[in-house]
């Protein structure tokens, strides 16, 4: 079982968010990617926040490109960059999806001091600062809105070589819950979204064991796609979902129904 492009909702069946200007970071990515296409399929003016990948593939479904902006958002000052990005191309923010980070493969036992800081610092303090700085823009413009982080299922089932990946997950959907008490008084919700296994080109070549150990355990029965995920990040940053906040919402096809012993 596959889906692909013809199966999903054409944009005319999706929730809409007409006028809302909303920042994905990891743009450049396949999952982050999606999260764009979908988000600006609804509706939305995007801003695509890549640290380096070109984003001119990424187009809405009238075929423009979305609005592009680059920075390192382990450097001081990114995040502020980033947000003003916001507000000098759509004169607002309304949504946040903090997608970027990075997946380097090491065994817990042989994991540096180095390597630990690498993730926490990527996947977990510049997702703190980007949110702090785009909550207080939303509270000045006194509107309110929405936060998305990215987490993953890891952050629930760790493996030997991503524990720390596993660990800053985990820690998005802690911070996604701190922040929504935080700044649930202004109007703005934090949520996290946790996907399963998001299939890519080569993937299944790369990675055979596993592609099969998925489709064994999956009760839906094939690898979640990046618009899966993108979908997920419309309706949480839609009116649909005006009070949910401080959740977690998995998106992975039921594999964690599944039990693992």
């Amino acid at each position: 079982m596959s889906v692909n492009e013809s199966e999903l909702p054409p944009p005319e069946k999706m929730i809409r968010l007409d006028g809302r200007v909303i920042v994905v970071t990891g743009a450049g990515g396949g999952i982050g990617g999606g999260i764009v296409r979908r988000l600006a399929a609804a509706g939305a003016t995007v801003v695509a926040h890549t640290r380096s990948s070109p984003v001119e593939h990424l187009v809405d479904a009238a075929g423009e490109p979305v609005m592009a902006v680059t920075a390192d958002l382990a450097e001081p000052g990114a995040a502020e960059r980033v947000v003003q990005a916001a507000l000098d191309s759509g004169g607002r923010i309304d949504g946040l999806v903090n997608n970027a980070g990075i997946q380097p493969v090491v065994h817990f036992t042989e994991m540096s001091d180095g390597e630990w800081t690498e993730m926490i610092d990527t996947n977990l303090t510049a997702v703190h600062r980007l949110t702090r700085t785009t909550a207080e823009a939303m509270r000045a413009e006194g509107t309110g809105g929405s936060i998305v982080h990215i987490a993953s299922i890891e952050g629930r089932q760790p493996t030997d070589f991503h524990g720390h990946y596993a660990t800053a997950k985990a820690g998005l959907v802690m911070h996604a819950r701190a922040a929504a008490g935080a700044y649930g008084p202004h109007g703005i919700r934090v949520n996290s979204v946790s996907p399963g296994l998001i299939d890519r080109p080569g993937l299944a070549d790369d990675w055979p064991e596993g592609v099969a150990r998925w489709h064994a355990a999956v009760p839906l029965g094939r690898m979640g796609t990046p618009e899966d995920v993108g979908d997920a990040c419309v309706f949480l940053c839609s009116d649909l979902a005006r009070w949910i906040t401080g959740t977690d919402l998995v998106v992975d096809g039921g594999v964690l129904t599944r039990p693992t012993w």
